[in-house]
């Protein structure tokens, strides 16, 4: 299976924020921290989820990102969507096949089900139930 490192640090990252108490803002320097993920990276990663309300930025002393939305509203498939990552388990783009251009593997649709499957499950997953 293909799920990239930007995706799963991205929900680490995300959970990380969750379990804040009491919903005060955490600094990407903090996460950077607790996860082991480089704070240049992050910066990437929150720039998407910004971007897409799954986060939201507090500025001033104290500041740093809080939810955008409730813990019951964000799946862990939204997280993976709003930093532009699919759960991929074949080598296909949407506009080439797998073995050369507009020629599909014999598996193609065997896998691009499974594909279906584990976004299926992923987006049953709320952020409140990790």
């Amino acid at each position: 299976m293909i799920l990239t490192t930007k995706a799963r640090y991205a929900v680490m990252a995300v959970i990380e924020i969750s379990e804040e108490k009491n919903s005060q803002p955490i600094s990407l320097q903090a996460i950077s921290e607790k996860q082991k993920i480089s704070l240049s990276y992050l910066e990437q990663i929150f720039a998407c989820l910004k971007k897409d309300g799954i986060v939201a930025s507090v500025k001033g002393p104290g500041g740093g990102y809080v939810l955008g939305k409730k813990r019951e509203e964000i799946t862990v498939a939204d997280i993976i969507k709003a930093i532009g990552e699919h759960v991929k388990m074949t080598r296909c783009s949407s506009k080439e096949g797998c073995v050369k251009v507009s020629s599909k593997c014999k598996t193609h649709h065997l896998w691009r089900g499974l594909e279906n499957k584990i976004y299926e499950y992923l987006d049953s997953v709320p952020l409140s139930s990790l």
